[in-house]
This record gives C-alpha cells, sequence and structure tokens, in this order.
C-alpha cells in the first residue's frame, strides 16, 4: 500500500475540490471513461417512452449500471393522455418521473449524434422545461451544453415523431397529443374556446367556427379524444354553457374509407353509429390541405369541401414518421468498420433481428449484427415480423430484452410478440374490445377498457390515483378551470 505522502494528500484534495466545484466537467470525464473499480457492464439507453422506460425497470442494478437518457423527464402512459386533455384525469396521473427509477445515472437531453467506434453518446442538455411546449424536443436543447455518455452496451428506444405530410400550418397551429405539454394546451384551448363563444360581443358565426372542434385522423388516439370531449361537452359544459350548446360540433376526418381500421369492420361499424348518435361526425376519404389562422379561430381547407371549414381547435393524429435522429443514423456511410445499419424500407427504421440487435450490411451485402447495439419500439423493425407500432410491442420487446441482459442469455430464445388486444373508448361509457379470442362492446368493454389501464398503470402511487380521479369527476364533474 501506498504511504499518504505530503503530496499525495495534496493531490486528492485539490481533486474533490474539483468534483465539487466543477460537476460538468466531471460529468464529461465520467461519460468518457470507465473507472476501474465499476465492472458493471454500462447499459445506456436512449428515450423514456414505453420501450426505453419499461426496460429501466426491468434491469437489474446488481448486473449492470443503467444510464438514460431522454429530452424529458418522466414516462408518460399514453392511452391516459385523451383523459387529462378534458379534464377526466389530471396529469400527473399520467405521468412516472424517470429519476424514482433505481439509475446510476439520468441525463435530460436531446440526442444529437452516436459515435459507435468510440461508444459514446453526444448529447445536448435540456433543463428548461416548458409545460405548455407542444411534442418538440428541439425547441428546448440547450446547443452550450453538450457531453458525452459512453456506454458498453446502448438500446435505441427514441420513438417515431407525429407525421404531419408537410401540410401547410399543422405544424403551427395543430395541436398533437403525445406528452403532457400537450394535453394542458389542448385543455386550456377548449376552455378558452367557450370562454370567448359566451362574450355577447361574439357573433353566432363567430360561435360556431369557435366550437367547431376538428379531429384529423381515425385512429384510436383521434377516437378517444373525440369521445372523450363528448363526454366534457355533455356532462359539464352543457350545464354551465346551455346557450352555447346549438353551436357546439365535433368533426372527425380521415383520408382512410373507415376509421379504426385496426379493428373489424363490425366493430368500426359499431363505433360510427355510436358516434353518430352522439352527434360526433364522421367524414371519412377526407384530405386536409392547409390550416391558417384568422382572429381567434382557425379556417381548415379540406379537398372534398367547396369552403374552408371554421374550427376553434385542431387536433392531429394522423400517424408516425421517423425520428430525425433515426434518419441521422441509418444515413451514415460506415459504422465502426461493419458497414451500414440496415434500415426498414417501409418504415425507415433500424432493422433488427429477432434479438433485438440492430443489423449492419457489408460491402458484400453480408449482414451482421452492430456488438451492443439493440433497438426496439416504434423506431425499429424486427426482420421477419409485421408488429404493430403500439405500446404493447414496445413494453414486451422492453421486459425481454431486460430479462435476457440480465441473466447473460441472448442468445436463449428471440423475441415473440403476445397480442392482448385492441381497445377504444367511444364515451358514453362505451368501448370496443378486440383480441384473437374475443370481440367486446358497449359497457362491458367500457369496463374492460378501465380495468386494463388501471392495471397496466406503472406505480402504485398512479393505481390509487387514478381511480379516485374517476370518481370524483364522477361526483363532483371536471375542474374546468383555466391555469
Amino acid at each position: 500500500m501506498e504511504p499518504h505522502t505530503p503530496a499525495r494528500i495534496a493531490s486528492r484534495t485539490l481533486q474533490r475540490a474539483l468534483q465539487r466545484h466543477s460537476p460538468l466537467l466531471t460529468r464529461r470525464h465520467y461519460a468518457s471513461t470507465s473507472t476501474p473499480a465499476d465492472k458493471k457492464e454500462r447499459i445506456v439507453i436512449l428515450g423514456s417512452g414505453w420501450a426505453g422506460y419499461a426496460l429501466a425497470r426491468t434491469l437489474s442494478p446488481s448486473s449492470s449500471s443503467q444510464v438514460l437518457v431522454s429530452p424529458r423527464s418522466h414516462f408518460v402512459f399514453t392511452p391516459l393522455l385523451a383523459s387529462t386533455s378534458v379534464g377526466t384525469l389530471e396529469f400527473r396521473a399520467a405521468i412516472e418521473p424517470v429519476r424514482r427509477l433505481n439509475l446510476a445515472e439520468f441525463h435530460q437531453g436531446q440526442v444529437r449524434d452516436v459515435d459507435f467506434d468510440r461508444k459514446v453518446v453526444r448529447v445536448q442538455a435540456n433543463t428548461k422545461d416548458d409545460a405548455t411546449t407542444r411534442s418538440d424536443p428541439d425547441a428546448l436543447a440547450d446547443p452550450s451544453t453538450e457531453f458525452e455518455v459512453a456506454y458498453d452496451k446502448l438500446v435505441l428506444a427514441v420513438g417515431c415523431a407525429s407525421q404531419t405530410f408537410g401540410i401547410e400550418g399543422v405544424r403551427e397551429h395543430a395541436c398533437f397529443l403525445r406528452d403532457v405539454g400537450d394535453a394542458r394546451v389542448i385543455r386550456l384551448r377548449i376552455l378558452q374556446a367557450f370562454e370567448k363563444a359566451a362574450l355577447p360581443t361574439t357573433t353566432d358565426d363567430e360561435r360556431r367556427k369557435l366550437l367547431h372542434f376538428a379531429v384529423v385522423g381515425g385512429g384510436p388516439t383521434g377516437i378517444e379524444f373525440a369521445a372523450e370531449l363528448h363526454d366534457l361537452v355533455h356532462e359539464d359544459l352543457r350545464k354551465m354553457y346551455p346557450g352555447l350548446m346549438q353551436h357546439v360540433a365535433v368533426t372527425i376526418y380521415d383520408i382512410a374509407p373507415k376509421v379504426l381500421p385496426m379493428f373489424d369492420q363490425n366493430l368500426a361499424n359499431y363505433a360510427t353509429d355510436m358516434f353518430k348518435r352522439q352527434g360526433i361526425q364522421v367524414k371519412t376519404e377526407h384530405h386536409l390541405e392547409r390550416i391558417r389562422c384568422v382572429g381567434d379561430h382557425l379556417l381548415i381547407r379540406i379537398k372534398e369541401e367547396k369552403d374552408e371549414v371554421g374550427a376553434g381547435i385542431v387536433v392531429w393524429s394522423t400517424g408516425l414518421t421517423q425520428n430525425p435522429l433515426v434518419r441521422q443514423i441509418v444515413d451514415k456511410q460506415d459504422v465502426a468498420g461493419l458497414g451500414r445499419i440496415v434500415k426498414d424500407p417501409k418504415t425507415g427504421g433500424f432493422l433488427t433481428d429477432d434479438r433485438l440487435r440492430v443489423q449492419v450490411e457489408g460491402p458484400d451485402h453480408k449482414r451482421t449484427t452492430l456488438p451492443g447495439v439493440f433497438a426496439m419500439g416504434d423506431c425499429a423493425v424486427v426482420e421477419g415480423a409485421n408488429y404493430p407500432a403500439t405500446a404493447q410491442v414496445a413494453s414486451q420487446q422492453a421486459v425481454h430484452l431486460g430479462r435476457r441482459l440480465n441473466k447473460g442469455d441472448l442468445e436463449a430464445k428471440p423475441f415473440k410478440f403476445r397480442n392482448l388486444g385492441t381497445m377504444a373508448y367511444l364515451g358514453s361509457w362505451r368501448a370496443i374490445h378486440q383480441s384473437s379470442g374475443d370481440e367486446l362492446k358497449g359497457r362491458a368493454a367500457w369496463i374492460l377498457w378501465r380495468t386494463a389501464y388501471l392495471t397496466k398503470s406503472m406505480s402504485v402511487r398512479n393505481k390509487l390515483l387514478i381511480p379516485v380521479y374517476w370518481f370524483v369527476t364522477w361526483v363532483f364533474g371536471r375542474d374546468i378551470s383555466r391555469f
């Protein structure tokens, strides 16, 4: 053992002082090197969505050191976002703080690049949270605080971005529904529209435009938001704004021949008939071409309609496109001397094998795996499989990969998706559910819908909060305060 000489004691004292007063310097140094004392494998997870969060929960701290990098500091239980956007649930019932996980490190930031040769991830910090910001993490990234995070194994779970098809005005004026910030914006705009329409100076024509709520996209997200909005209007706002009900309209636009294409025709027809009875218009094979803002309302141009249609809010839910980071990585000319990363020709995402390992293709067109790099969720496609881009697939992939990494037996068995069914809420305590075994609709499907979402909540806290909020809403109504 080396003697504790005065020079050595002074050196240690200086090192500790630098660590206390220069946290960023310490982080840069630690991220770029491995300490000999730490023999655990360093697994870096990019993303805190369904795949990334579930993997971080599954990995054992005793077998690996987990590092999570995400532009947001929480996980979002996305099936409940529509409920939070109208006040059926409060926002915190749909999120789980990432820092409550047993992580070695968490960095809130936007990933800018991955250097597969050096095994580091380049990150720009994102600590300027804005609760009203729409789903645009790039807007909050800070280029002045860039740092690197080293990894032994890397898991890409960055998800997808909203698809706008380049339509004019969508990015600027439409509301997406992918995070709690989006839900908060939607709730505020709905309540603001009613307050503006209630003013004595507002004309009936302006009221019709302000109280027309347009939903673009007939998938589960769009359908469930329209159903939740119907409940808000007819169970709560009707009592407070009885004179405005004649001007309220909810319309769903979709370019497909039918809404809810993932459901059988029988269930899709049930949903459409249910909406007709509730007064919600469903317009299929309609193409939106532009959104523009005029005063307090929006004007949307529909190809199949002669005049522009006024709307107080447009909720956009038309599908997904690849994350810009994914496009950047797959477009690299060469990766670690092995070739180019193989991308799925249909989605543009990472192509993986059935062990969720990212595939690369060499100059001889021979495919192999990129050592220590995995991808899952919406940003990846398993070769030879046709899994839907759903939370079910992402969370099952995460649990599978986490268990294999914990045991160190990645080759033991491949990933196989188990379809637990698809469901959608239709309003008025009615829903539809479809699985390989049966089909349900009506009140029974609604009970299953609520039970499933409650049991799938990630924490005991939210398993308690969610039924409490449901009960409060049922007894006292939704909170319509604007704050």
